[in-house]
């Protein structure tokens, strides 16, 4: 993940992590080879942040044998507004993700975490969000925390004022890859496409999307970017012209 402004946060600290055994109370796909698990860990979601990921494993697995890191993609409240789950959403691709879309509702899994440093706060009236592939999934939580709609972290994050104009850039292979477009919608984030076959949006790369954006007047945006490794180069070569 990249931010044009380069802020350096305080180190994630694995020891500030807790590690549980967690209930699953929801766990649907929601685009094609993607799902949302949904995990009741209340204090775990009291404590994460957007940005933050978490490391999963069926307990007592031993292959694979380690866990694997997931991007928190929402916190989970309750009537009174206390965090008492996190949404997670993942694309499966290999052996754990195989066997953790045939987790069923009211399996255990364990979880460790929040861990890393999140994103920092942005400090601007514009905000752009790249993601390709996968990448999609740290961003409904930033949104909404930079829209001021959210508060996250214990305790809760500094907040700022909002951002006034928020777009994400989202680029995947085709449209039945696209994931999660009507949570990004409620939460007020506008979402801009690009497909590789065209079957959505624009065809092609996009950070075609992200120099289009770039080019519009106003004030300077931040960006933050996930998803390939030849993306995020390509992001940070068009924000240093």
């Amino acid at each position: 993940m990249t931010d044009a402004n380069c802020h350096h946060q305080p180190p994630g600290l694995a020891r500030d992590a807790l590690h549980e055994i967690v209930t699953i109370l929801e766990h649907e796909m929601i685009a094609r080879d993607t799902w949302r698990i949904r995990l009741a860990a209340p204090e775990i979601a009291r404590r994460a942040q957007p940005g933050q990921f978490f490391m999963l494993r069926g307990p007592g697995l031993t292959d694979p044998l380690l866990g694997r890191p997931f991007a928190l993609y929402d916190t989970i409240l309750d009537e009174p507004g206390t965090p008492v789950a996190i949404d997670i959403v993942y694309l499966v691709v290999g052996k754990m993700t195989h066997l953790m879309c045939n987790w069923q509702s009211g399996d255990r899994v364990e979880i460790w975490g929040p861990l890393g440093n999140g994103f920092p706060v942005p400090e601007t009236k514009r905000l752009i969000f790249v993601a390709g592939g996968i990448g999609q999934t740290p961003f409904l939580a930033a949104g909404r925390e930079a829209l001021g709609k959210r508060s996250y972290g214990d305790p809760n994050r500094p907040t700022v004022a909002p951002v006034s104009q928020l777009i994400m850039c989202y680029g995947a292979r085709s449209t039945e890859y696209l994931a999660g477009l009507d949570d990004f919608a409620a939460a007020g984030i506008e979402v801009r496409i690009a497909t590789d076959d065209g079957s959505a949006g624009t065809k092609g790369f996009v950070t075609s999307l992200l120099e289009a954006e770039l080019q519009q007047p106003g004030p300077q945006p931040w960006v933050f970017s996930c998803g390939p490794e030849p993306m995020l180069i390509a992001v940070q070569k068009l924000i240093a012209k």
